[in-house]
């Protein structure tokens, strides 16, 4: 009897471990060292620095993951990047949770989308560009740019455009390739740099 309850007792303790979630407050201690680049609540107020506030916490928790893996990797698999790479070599799942869940749990300040943006912006994002095969941006990302959570689709909306315009490039190169299944890597290879500025100084003026 006493083997059956420690069985059961450490069963419970696995399943509690397995589902255990983020604790935005224990996420708003840790943040403190994201700070200088992202903003205290997430608000990033550098454009080459991404916003999180808001960010889907599934998101969030996969790109620390990857950073962490370039990190033991030398950038050979995950997603690398020389500063957040070192920031997210010492954190533990619970750490990416409790970031994760904070940062989602903050309200992003809205961008803006200069005038001249608006209508090749729209009409891109909301249309793609059938003869070339770029996938509209809406089919993912939503109309707002908000995302699919459970999908794994981040929240776009609102971010910075010099951020955004990076990533876009990056996509382009294959220098990123965390992509499920290729598919930011596939759209992107299609877009010129003048489509890239176009997207992404629209996106900026999604909420």
């Amino acid at each position: 009897m006493k083997k059956l309850c420690l069985l059961v007792c450490m069963s419970l303790g696995l399943s509690a471990t397995a589902i255990a979630e983020g604790d935005a407050e224990a996420g708003k201690a840790k943040s403190a060292v994201c700070a200088a680049c992202h903003g205290p609540d997430g608000n990033s107020m550098i454009d080459m620095n991404p916003k999180l506030a808001g960010q889907h916490e599934k998101y969030i928790v996969k790109q620390l993951t990857e950073f962490k893996l370039a990190s033991q990797t030398g950038g050979e698999e995950g997603r690398n990047n020389a500063v957040m790479n070192g920031m997210a070599a010492p954190l533990s799942e619970q750490d990416m949770k409790d970031l994760a869940a904070y940062f989602s749990s903050q309200e992003p300040k809205a961008g803006e989308t200069p005038e001249q943006y608006v209508e090749a912006g729209r009409a891109l994002y909301q249309g793609g560009d059938e003869p070339r095969g770029v996938t509209a941006c809406i089919a993912c990302h939503g109309p707002k740019g908000n995302g699919m959570g459970l999908a794994g689709f981040p929240d776009i909306s609102g971010q910075h455009a010099t951020y955004t315009a990076s990533q876009l490039k990056a996509f382009r190169s294959g220098q990123r390739h965390n992509d499920m299944n290729g598919m930011m890597r596939d759209i992107a290879m299609k877009l010129t740099d003048e489509d890239i500025e176009i997207l992404s100084n629209y996106i900026a003026g999604l909420h």
